[in-house]
């Protein structure tokens, strides 16, 4: 993706052209678009910052369209697209503006707007000792997504009015570092007028509030003067490299039957010309588009009838989604279709699901009642929107969701990545007979504080009724524990870094599976070595192997005794030196963990806890 600055001024177009040409100023992968560096987050580029902004900003025209029926019903949008590449053909990339706008010289410490230096355009000098300058370290955000500057003349002013207004040399602001301390403390504003203060305090929760400072309601990615009026959340100060600045909201989708079929996605590419027409028509554009030097007329006309009566039945998202994606509608299509399976054919372009090759000398695998190998999948990934401060949650509501775009855009940025896996479904009788265990130390009374707290979480985020009630199950803490567990132990067996291992969960009262795969925007997804871990014998070894390693943690016996731990305290006993993962692999965010579900604790039997395993 090719990263350029805002539209150039001038009237003749070919000019501007020109001009957006010489700001190109750097680039990021695609991929990183929707994950690290998507609409409203902050790029570092050399010592400047900038703020990527907004989908009617780009220009992205020509850039390949991805379509998947499933999810676009599901997040209301015509299709997706794909982000820019570094050096696009067409188009001009994706705007960024400058954020923050305050920066502090580093020689003489003057802090003040970028464009009051004074120095060569572009170049990031100060015009009065002739020292670099760097973006402001502090900014300012809230839950809402909200973004503005630190309020550096407030923090130093601590509620006085200074005489003289703001304005002028005797209110000129300084940015002083002692070097005295690794801390806030060594960080002091100055003020002409003599004020001075530190930055210790400034990340405390009631900061800003104290000072009477309320959320300016800032969408600078959106336009720098745009703003949202009667925010009421508590605005917090952040550094501007913190994770918390922006975090991701990204939905996924398998491409499955009857979507993944060759000609249905050619049809579907072509769906605005064909859908709701008659046979003559479709039969012309089929004729026109090469189809039926492979297809028969028949053959198109069936995948065009059913691309229309599924577009009628699919429903959108709901406005009060799931608490878990894990059980969300999306999931469960998915779920029955892995237990189906679909042989390797021409046509299969992006979906073979079968049952790995067995013998009479296969080990047993209690607990584990089915296993599919998913020799070829595809997966849309689409960035929805993002949030700030607070990791986003699905049942967080509209408020926290920050807006891609000003609403003149029906599409997301998204990427499509091919890759391979293997899924497993437990054991139903073994597992209900597990669950229904009853008493004091049963599998649901260790999880039962596991669901208070994210009810508390979820009341604490604004949401209310039926959606603020905890779903979390010792059946969903059980899979994906079991899901890190696997991950981690083949990671040292395939080949592949855990980072590049994901994990997609199917949990309800209905479903106990899961799918660990691999999945890359090139071949690399494909090489076979996660389909190797499906075959019976390696499955029943590495899952030994990670059921031996789980038992024992170098933190323990901390780490198994522990009442909470983690994001918002969503853990019992699982850290980062047993079962935690990579942020890319764990759609969870690192929580609902706890090992002592696989292998008991002693008092609480493991699901996995049979001595015949």
């Amino acid at each position: 993706m090719g990263l350029r600055s805002g539209s150039a001024r001038g009237r003749d177009k070919e000019a501007k052209e020109k001009a957006n040409a010489r700001k190109r100023l750097g680039a990021v992968r695609r991929a990183q678009q929707i994950t690290i560096y998507g609409v409203g987050s902050m790029v570092a580029i050399g010592d400047q910052s900038f703020l990527v902004s907004s989908l009617d900003s780009w220009r992205v025209w020509g850039d390949p369209e991805i379509h998947e029926p499933r999810l676009e019903s599901k997040l209301h949008v015509d299709g997706f697209r794909l982000p820019p590449a570094a050096s696009p053909p067409s188009g001009d990339g994706v705007r960024v503006r400058r954020f923050p706008t305050q920066y502090s010289c580093q020689g003489c410490g003057a802090l003040k707007r970028y464009r009051d230096f004074n120095g060569t355009k572009g170049e990031g000098i100060c015009g009065s000792c002739d020292r670099a300058v760097t973006p402001s370290r502090f900014i300012l955000a809230c839950s809402n997504g909200h973004l503005d500057e630190f309020p550096y003349w407030e923090w130093v002013h601590r509620r006085t009015d200074p005489t003289g207004g703001r304005d002028g040399e005797r209110h000129r602001l300084k940015l002083i570092t002692t070097g005295r301390t690794a801390s806030l403390r060594s960080i002091v504003i100055e003020c002409g007028c003599g004020k001075k203060a530190s930055m210790e305090g400034a990340f405390g929760g009631r900061a800003m509030k104290d000072l009477g400072i309320t959320c300016p309601g800032g969408q600078p990615w959106l336009g720098m003067h745009t703003k949202v009026t009667g925010c009421t959340e508590i605005p917090r100060a952040l550094q501007r490299g913190s994770s918390a600045a922006w975090f991701p909201t990204v939905r996924s989708s398998l491409s499955i039957p009857p979507w993944h079929q060759a000609l249905m996605q050619l049809v579907i590419r072509e769906k605005k010309m064909l859908l709701g027409e008659d046979a003559e028509w479709i039969e012309r554009v089929a004729r026109k588009k090469e189809w039926l030097d492979k297809y028969s007329v028949e053959e198109v006309l069936r995948a065009v009838r059913t691309l229309d009566s599924a577009a009628a039945e699919l429903q959108p998202d709901p406005e009060t989604p799931p608490a878990l994606e894990a059980s969300d509608v999306l999931r469960e299509e998915e779920y029955r279709q892995l237990l189906i399976g679909a042989e390797e054919t021409p046509e299969n372009e992006h979906f073979v699901c079968v049952p790995p090759m067995s013998s009479q000398d296969d080990p047993r695998l209690p607990g584990i009642d089915r296993t599919m190998l998913v020799k070829r999948l595809r997966e849309v990934r689409a960035l929805q929107y993002f949030s700030r401060v607070d990791t986003p949650l699905p049942t967080d509501p509209k408020r926290r969701r920050a807006p891609l775009h000003n609403g003149a855009v029906n599409w997301l940025p998204a990427i499509e990545v091919i890759g391979e896996g293997v899924f497993l479904r437990l054991d139903p009788d073994r597992l209900t007979a597990w669950e229904a265990k009853i008493g004091p130390d049963s599998p649901a009374r260790r999880v039962a504080h596991l669901r208070e707290q994210h009810t508390a979480v979820l009341e604490s985020r604004g949401v209310t009724g039926t959606a603020a009630e905890s779903r979390v199950t010792a059946r969903l803490v059980l899979l994906h524990t079991l899901a890190h567990a696997l991950i981690n132990e083949w990671s040292l067996d395939c080949g592949y870094p855990a980072a590049s291992l994901r994990e997609r969960l199917y949990v309800s009262d209905e479903m106990a599976g899961v799918l660990l795969y691999t999945a890359s925007s090139d071949s690399a997804g494909s090489l076979g070595g996660v389909i190797a871990q499906g075959t019976p014998k390696k499955l029943a070894a590495s899952l030994r192997a990670a059921l031996d390693r789980v038992s024992w943690c170098s933190a323990d016996p901390l780490c198994m005794e522990s009442d909470a731990g983690g994001v918002d305290s969503l853990n019992l006993a699982a850290c980062h030196a047993c079962v935690l993962l990579p942020e890319t692999s764990c759609e969870m965010n690192n929580t609902f963990l706890d090992r002592g579900l696989l292998v008991g604790t002693g008092a609480v039997p493991g699901y996995f806890a049979a001595p015949t395993l």
